[in-house]
């Protein structure tokens, strides 16, 4: 490999000019998009999984795939900029690693979901091998590949702007919203959808308060949009026990909403509309009642990790820990804690339980 004006060169059939080089560790639904749009904008992606083929649908598009992290690190130009986009339960073992591969002077991104506590120790123990270590919380999804993707950067400023080339082309770019209003002049790095945050876990500290409000926001239209499904419960035949407390105006529960077309209506001048509200308003579309989904949500620690937060710095957030709680009920975990409700009405009233309603209430 040669170097001319700063710009790279690589050596084939046809010598191919790109701007600058990326090693992507992790190519899920997140690192081979980001490794594409990379790819777009005129980088060099060396890529690496886990997984033979995809490693090769990479190559395919022009990355330069690797057959071991060895392997990887060798395809590599100095300073080295390895990304590692995978699990947070992998980022150990595969930090351990790559770690050992590296030289002073090279640069190791985590873009998963880490935990801010791990990247304050990972930062500290890499700077005694000279290896900047940056945390990079990422939000974008399956569709960053097209609309970019914004990024919550932690870790040496200096590091961050001698990335920025990759921190730009991943990002949506200033068109991606309308400016706020007072704004002027060629706009910040924040309004291009990408932000130094701070010190290392910075940036991760970002994104787990941003993904605790998305749970929170997500709760909000699934509570909102339920609610108007049950809307016409004054039509719903109920049984006439001491166990069931009745409807007390069933004139006032008639309505019968579409709600794809409450969803629609609602993304047009709503102070409530977003680009959640439109995915919704396209899975409603597809299907109007979910039967596809089971109604089982998981959680990726994001939202704990906030909550934890919450709690050491006694910061009140009842919305993110109700958000957070209906995603375990979701999963059955108050299954018991049901039970015993239901144990406890008999035991001290002789009260029986009733049959759930055929949609589940």
């Amino acid at each position: 490999m040669r170097e001319l004006q700063g710009t790279a060169w690589i050596s084939g059939p046809l010598e191919k000019e790109w701007t600058m080089q990326l090693g992507m560790i992790g190519l899920g639904r997140m690192g081979a998009n980001m490794c594409r749009r990379l790819m777009r904008a005129g980088h060099q992606c060396v890529v690496h999984d886990i997984r033979p083929e995809a490693v090769a649908r990479l190559e395919d598009d022009g990355a330069i795939g690797s057959r071991s992290l060895e392997d990887f690190v060798a395809r590599l130009e100095r300073p080295r900029n390895v990304w590692m986009m995978v699990p947070a339960a992998a980022v150990q073992q595969t930090l351990a690693t790559i770690a050992t591969l590296l030289e002073p002077g090279d640069a190791l991104i985590d873009g998963g979901n880490s935990h801010h506590r791990d990247d304050i120790r990972r930062a500290s123990q890499l700077r005694l091998a000279g290896i900047d270590y940056m945390d990079v919380g990422t939000s974008g999804g399956i569709w960053g590949l097209e609309r970019g993707y914004c990024l919550m950067i932690g870790g040496d400023i200096a590091v961050t702007q001698r990335l920025d080339p990759i921190f730009s082309a991943l990002a949506p770019g200033i068109d991606a919203a309308p400016r706020t209003p007072g704004r002027a002049g060629p706009g910040s790095s924040a309004e291009q959808g990408y932000l130094h945050c701070g010190a290392n876990g910075a940036g991760h500290f970002a994104k787990m308060i941003h993904n605790g409000i998305e749970y929170g926001i997500m709760a909000a239209y699934a509570e909102g949009l339920n609610l108007l499904r049950h809307a016409n419960s004054g039509r719903v035949i109920r049984n006439a026990d001491a166990e069931t407390a009745p409807l007390e105006d069933p004139q006032a529960y008639q309505y019968d909403f579409n709600l794809g077309e409450i969803a629609e209506v609602w993304r047009r001048g709503s102070v409530i509309r977003s680009w959640l509200l439109d995915l919704t308003a396209q899975a409603l579309q597809r299907d109007a009642d979910l039967s596809g989904f089971h109604g089982s949500v998981s959680d990726s620690g994001e939202g704990r990790w906030a909550l934890k937060a919450a709690i050491d710095t006694a910061v009140p957030t009842p919305v993110l820990s109700a958000a957070l709680c209906a995603r375990f009920s979701s999963r059955g975990e108050n299954s018991f804690a049901d039970k015993l409700l239901s144990a406890m009405r008999s035991e001290f009233g002789g009260h029986a339980e009733q049959a759930p309603h055929k949609d589940g209430t």
